[in-house]
């Protein structure tokens, strides 16, 4: 039975008593919080193009110097959650954050985990838990929950990277702050360097402190290698893709959401299943039309969109000659971890 009653059907005595006792009645309200068959989807499919970002982002580094901004970032809101909310969706947060030649952001560490994947320019490099990782573009960094990060340039041209953070549900779950501290010391050793073969693990002889998060940089240049390879030596898969890994555990990189690189093939089509997670594209080579239900999204190189959960997607290569190789980040984790993650045919 649909019909569960409405709220302006109660007496107003009656709805008075009950908001003087901080009591809600449910069944007006049920269907709201628990509508039919599918969930109520607040994230928009949103098309974010570099091509108009950049030159606001450079106006961004000459109004405001770094010293008063800490972190010069415009954020990729979803207009479906509201510009006010800063979120892509309903646990993702986007943002292209500008670090100029000779600027430092200073170093600090929060709750909600994030990554770095690093869309132009060279000489910036971010150190993570006294971890110095050089930003090339395409590479994936890690600043997990807890974990001092800084920023630094040493380079002569703006570099500029996409943060993804759980931001929006570690906000609403009222556990988001943040602390600051100085510089850090930079230890020795490089966790891409560890786990620089599949296959091939370190073995410690003796015993030593474990790290949560052994590998904190992941280059493009090894996962475009690895999706090169995964093409060539199954020409038959349909979906050239590689998922971003702890490489001691195997589990995703981090917690709370997963991050992956996909490879179209030159005029490839790719359809998506339809899964539960809201999805991120974002192009690190070449170009893609991004179909998302009814809607078409033609990214360059650079360009960011989103996609809800519960909708089809469908991936096309826009050039018939060369590969793209795309970003993708998703709540994939979070849904698992809940139990709610599904398909759909």
């Amino acid at each position: 039975m649909n019909d569960l009653g409405r709220l302006e059907d109660l007496p107003a005595d009656y709805v008075a008593a009950l908001t003087a006792q901080n009591l809600v009645p449910l069944w007006p309200n049920l269907r709201g919080v628990l509508p039919p068959n599918k969930p109520r989807i607040s994230t928009r499919a949103t098309h974010w193009p570099y091509a108009a970002i950049r030159p606001l982002l450079i106006q961004a580094g000459e109004l405001t110097p770094i010293e008063k901004a800490e972190r010069r970032v415009l954020v990729l809101a979803n207009p479906g959650h509201g510009l006010d909310k800063m979120q892509a969706s309903a646990a993702m947060y986007l943002g292209m954050q500008l670090l100029l030649p000779g600027e430092w952001a200073p170093s600090h560490r929060h709750t909600p985990n994030a990554v770095r994947m690093v869309v132009e320019g060279e000489g910036a490099w971010s150190t993570v838990d006294g971890e110095k990782c050089p930003m090339l573009r395409g590479d994936l960094i890690l600043t997990p929950t807890g974990l001092w990060h800084e920023h630094g340039h040493d380079g002569t041209e703006p570099v500029i990277w996409l943060d993804v953070l759980d931001l929006p549900l570690v906000y609403y779950m009222e556990t988001s702050y943040h602390v600051n501290g100085g510089r850090q010391d930079v230890t020795p050793g490089h966790g891409e360097r560890s786990y620089a073969r599949g296959g091939l693990l370190p073995t410690p002889v003796f015993e030593r402190a474990n790290k949560a998060y052994p590998m904190l940089r992941y280059p493009w240049a090894d996962a475009r290698a690895a999706l090169e390879s995964l093409a060539a030596n199954q020409p038959e898969e349909q979906a050239v893709q590689i998922t971003y890994a702890n490489p001691q555990t195997g589990a995703h990189a981090e917690n709370i959401l997963g991050f992956y690189a996909l490879m179209l093939r030159p005029g490839q089509t790719l359809t998506l299943p339809t899964r539960s997670p809201a999805m991120v594209f974002h192009v690190i080579e070449g170009g893609a039309n991004v179909q998302v239900t009814d809607q078409n999204f033609q990214l360059a190189e650079a360009d960011t969109c989103c996609a809800p959960g519960y909708t089809p997607v469908t991936l096309r290569n826009a050039s018939t000659t060369q590969a793209a190789f795309i970003f993708i980040a998703d709540e994939t984790p979070l849904h698992q971890k809940l139990g709610v993650y599904e398909t759909r045919p």
